[in-house]
């Protein structure tokens, strides 16, 4: 984890993922605030390497997003939703766990929960600008480049990270090797109902 200028960055690979009881994958927590088991946003990768339920999260809304591997089928009590590294992100209540079905081997997944306030998980596209209106805005990054925004100039960031707290205006991500409006990462947003700003402290 590294702090500078308010800009929290965590590289994935150097978290240390937790197994499920269930022995069906792992998790790797990037960022919950305010730390413990009262948080009222986290953000995580799992990596799920068999098929089986969805825990329940009472009161949280989920947001969920393939990243690599085929991808999964998540079946809810009244609708089925297939999901690739090419899908958009699926929002839902976290108490409708659904049971999720690998479709051809393990993936790697990006959640984002909310206890309360308004969240999104939108894909990033290479050199494309974002200005999402949220108080606490992220980028994790699915390629290695440059995350450009007004309150931090150009930040180099690799593959796999989290930079949250970017601050107002319009950011950009400059991908390494850039293709076109490629999809390179994800962006993400979220205001609290009550006035409430998360740091790089409280993480």
């Amino acid at each position: 984890m590294i702090v500078s200028d308010d800009l929290l960055l965590v590289r994935a690979d150097q978290v240390t993922p937790e197994l499920w009881r269930n022995g069906g994958g792992r998790t790797c927590e990037l960022l919950a605030w305010p730390a413990g088991p009262d948080w009222r946003l986290r953000i995580s990768l799992a990596d799920i390497e068999a098929d089986g339920p969805f825990s329940n999260f009472a009161g949280v809304q989920r947001w969920f997003a393939v990243i690599a591997g085929a991808g999964v089928q998540l079946r809810f009590a009244d609708a089925v939703h297939r999901l690739t590294p090419d899908s958009t992100a699926l929002h839902f209540d976290g108490a409708n766990a659904p049971d999720c079905a690998l479709l051809d081997g393990a993936t790697r997944d990006l959640n984002l929960m909310a206890r309360d306030g308004a969240a999104l998980l939108q894909p990033a596209l290479a050199q494309t600008d974002w200005c999402g209106a949220f108080t606490q805005r992220g980028l994790f990054t699915l390629l290695p480049g440059e995350l450009r925004c007004e309150r931090h100039g150009r930040v180099a960031l690799a593959a796999l990270t989290l930079a949250w707290g970017m601050g107002p205006g319009a950011c950009c991500f400059v991908p390494d090797r850039p293709q076109g409006a490629v999809r390179c990462g994800w962006w993400l947003g979220w205001s609290a109902q009550v006035s409430a700003t998360p740091s790089a402290e409280d993480s």
